[in-house]
Order: structure tokens, then C-alpha cells, then sequence
């Protein structure tokens, strides 16, 4: 077994890099606080918050080569798109719906990120819909000779729709190079694991599509981070797809809609919240001497001012023109 002290020079993290990391989850943990109150301000018409999942989209991301490899999000990952390289201020702009928000110029639904630079394809609000088109972007790679890897994410809630599966036995029998993550957070809405799948580890399912399924600790960013640079390694090797189950636990309710007090106990919230990744991972950093006070403090300050001045941009930033409101709805004429 792999002692923790050495993870960081076994996985060729550097100390830098490292504390990169931990920014990451610092400054996903802050865009997601700060989304959240601003929505119950009236600023906001809905958010859901990456509370919780930080290790496991930092973690899995940061294997990325960003601009290169493909990524497709679901609505809870700040986190994998600020590692990618989308700004605090790139995310509040989608947040208030504004005209120059690089996701869809404030027509889409917050937390439904896009960016064409760095190959972040638009989602869709209906559950799992992102999958199959992750699959698909790996095949047209493998057919192109690219070197080019898909990474998608979604809820264990997800791996109950078809999308899911079919999308899982397309890459198995092309052997695509495509990484499936799974941020299984024990509920898929209100609905627990134990009522969704009659499995423990949904990791299991990949073996019948033909390829490998790991099942990692989700709060563990080095753990995750290790899963998800062997899976990248080995589908741009050619060896096909890996799919990543990350057990974690979303800290606050499923959206800003939501009460989760109706299906889960404070207990088990109060639970989990003793296993904060953004926590677990300082203290590790602070114990091998990579992070002290004074660092810890900076880069804190360093998330909250970025947050604060993409919040006070974004809010001040101009709204879409009204006559603009069915642009890439119905075919326009173009002007000469």
C-alpha cells in the first residue's frame, strides 16, 4: 500500500501543485456559498451548489489536459470547471444571466456550463443526456487518430437511466477513450443508493460493458486524482474506458428548491460534514508541511476576494437585449 506521505511525488505533483489543488476546492467551495446566497436574495432563480464534491471534481479534472480533452458537466460541477479554467467571475456571470456570459449569453439555466475554448460542451437539463455525447466526442476522436479523451460526469442517480447505460456499452464495444465519473452522493434527488441500485458500488456495472470500474473515497482529492490519471493514461493509450465511482456527500440540500430535511437526518448530514474534503486535505497538507498559517490564510482571502469581485462584475454587467431573446431559436436572415 501506498503511504499517504508519499502520494503527491508518486501521483508527480509537485508541491506547487498541490496547493493548486487545494485553491480549486477553496475557491469551488466559495462560488457555490456565495451562489446559494444570493439566490436566497432574490438575485438568482435557482443554483446547485458543488458543497461536499470538491476532492472528487478537482480531483478528477485536474487529470485533464484542459483546452486538449473534452468536458462534459452536469449542473452540480463548479468545481471541475474552474479547474479546467473557467474564472469565479465566468461562473457568476451564467448566475445573473448576463449578455456577455461565454455559457450561452444568459439564455441557459445557471450551473449549466459551457466554453468552446476549453472544449466545455453545453449541458442539458434532462438527467444523464450528457453521457452518450461524451461517448460520441471519443468516438469521432478515436475515428480522427486524435489523442483526445472525453471525461463526463454525473450523479449516481443518473446510472439508473438508459442514457447511461447504452452510452456505457457503446464505449465498451469501441473501446473509446472516454473516463465516466460518477459523484455518487447516496441520493439521487430525495431518493436514497439503497432505493436506486441493488448493488453497492455501482463501479461493478462497467465490468459487464467490458472495461474496468474503480471505486474510490470521493473525499479524498490524492485518491481521486490517482483513479482518474490511470483512467485518462489508459484511454489515451487506447485501452479504452474507465468509469470512476467517487462515493462522497453533497453537504447542503440537492438545489436551492429543495428540503432535504424531508428525506435525510441532521445526524447524518452532521455526519458527513465531519469529513469535509476542502478540510480533510488542509489538515493533510498542514501535516506534511506543505501548507502553513499564513498560506492557508492567503489563499482563503485570495478565494473570497476573486469571488467578490466576480460578483460585483457580474452584477453590474449589462443584461441581454430584449430583441435578441429568440436568437438561436429560429434560422435569422443574414444581414449584409
Amino acid at each position: 500500500m501506498v503511504a499517504v506521505k508519499d502520494m503527491p511525488g508518486i501521483l508527480g505533483l509537485s508541491n506547487s501543485q498541490s496547493l493548486d489543488i487545494y485553491y480549486k476546492m477553496v475557491l469551488s467551495r466559495a462560488a457555490s456559498v456565495r451562489q446559494r446566497l444570493l439566490q436566497r436574495m432574490g438575485k438568482g432563480s435557482i443554483t446547485y451548489s458543488g458543497e461536499g464534491h470538491e476532492a472528487t471534481q478537482v480531483g478528477t479534472a485536474y487529470a485533464l489536459k484542459p483546452g486538449h480533452d473534452w468536458v462534459f458537466t452536469y449542473y452540480r460541477d463548479v468545481g471541475v470547471v474552474l479547474t479546467i479554467g473557467m474564472t469565479a467571475r465566468d461562473v457568476l456571470m451564467a448566475f445573473f444571466a448576463r449578455k456577455d456570459d461565454i455559457s450561452s449569453g444568459g439564455r441557459n439555466m445557471p450551473s449549466h456550463f459551457s466554453h468552446p475554448k476549453l472544449r466545455i460542451v453545453s449541458e442539458g437539463a434532462p438527467v444523464a443526456t450528457q453521457i452518450p455525447h461524451a461517448v460520441g466526442t471519443a468516438f469521432a476522436a478515436k475515428l480522427r487518430g486524435l489523442d483526445e479523451v472525453s471525461m463526463v460526469w454525473f450523479g449516481d442517480g443518473a446510472t439508473s437511466k438508459g442514457d447511461c447505460h447504452e452510452a456505457m456499452n457503446f464505449a465498451g464495444v469501441h473501446k473509446l477513450p472516454v473516463v465516466f465519473v460518477c459523484e455518487h452522493n447516496q441520493y439521487a434527488i430525495s431518493v436514497h443508493w439503497t432505493k436506486q441500485m441493488a448493488v453497492e458500488n455501482v463501479a461493478v456495472r462497467a465490468q459487464g460493458y467490458g472495461f474496468p470500474g474503480v471505486t474510490v473515497d470521493g473525499n479524498d482529492v490524492l485518491a481521486v486524482y490517482r483513479a482518474a490519471k490511470e483512467a485518462v493514461e489508459r484511454a489515451r493509450r487506447g485501452d479504452g474506458p474507465t468509469f470512476i465511482e467517487a462515493k462522497t456527500y453533497r453537504l447542503v440540500p440537492h438545489s436551492s428548491d429543495d428540503d432535504d430535511r424531508r428525506y435525510r437526518s441532521r445526524e447524518e448530514v452532521e455526519e458527513w460534514s465531519e469529513k469535509d474534503p476542502i478540510i480533510r486535505f488542509q489538515a493533510y497538507l498542514e501535516g506534511h508541511g506543505l501548507l502553513d498559517e499564513k498560506t492557508r490564510d492567503e489563499l482563503t482571502k485570495k478565494a473570497a476576494e476573486e469571488v467578490d469581485a466576480a460578483t460585483e462584475y457580474a452584477e453590474n454587467a449589462p443584461l441581454p437585449d430584449p430583441e435578441t431573446a429568440l436568437r438561436h431559436v429560429f434560422a435569422e436572415e443574414e444581414v449584409a
